[in-house]
C-alpha cells in the first residue's frame, strides 16, 4: 500500500521521469570528476620528459640563450658519456 496510498504507481509520470534525470545527473556527476581526476593525474606525469629527450632539451635550452657555450658543451659530453 506504500506511504497512506503513495506508493510507486501513485507517482505518476512526472515523479518517473524525475527520478531518471537525477540517477542520470548522479552517473553524470561521477563522470566528469573521474575524468577530471585522471586527467589531473596524467597532467603531473605528462610534464616529465622520456630520458631520450635530454639532449633535444639541452638543444633548446642553448638555442633560448638559457646556457652558454661552454656549459652546453660539458653537458652535451655529460650524456654522451651517460649513455
Amino acid at each position: 500500500m506504500g506511504w497512506n496510498g503513495m506508493g510507486w504507481g501513485a507517482m505518476g509520470w512526472g515523479g518517473w521521469i524525475m527520478m531518471i534525470l537525477i540517477v542520470l545527473t548522479v552517473w553524470a556527476v561521477v563522470a566528469v570528476a573521474g575524468i577530471a581526476i585522471f586527467r589531473g593525474l596524467s597532467a603531473r606525469g605528462g610534464n616529465a620528459s622520456p630520458p631520450g629527450d635530454a639532449g633535444r632539451l639541452l638543444d633548446e635550452r642553448f638555442a633560448r640563450g638559457e646556457i652558454d657555450s661552454d656549459e652546453y658543451t660539458a653537458r652535451r659530453e655529460a650524456l654522451r658519456a651517460a649513455r
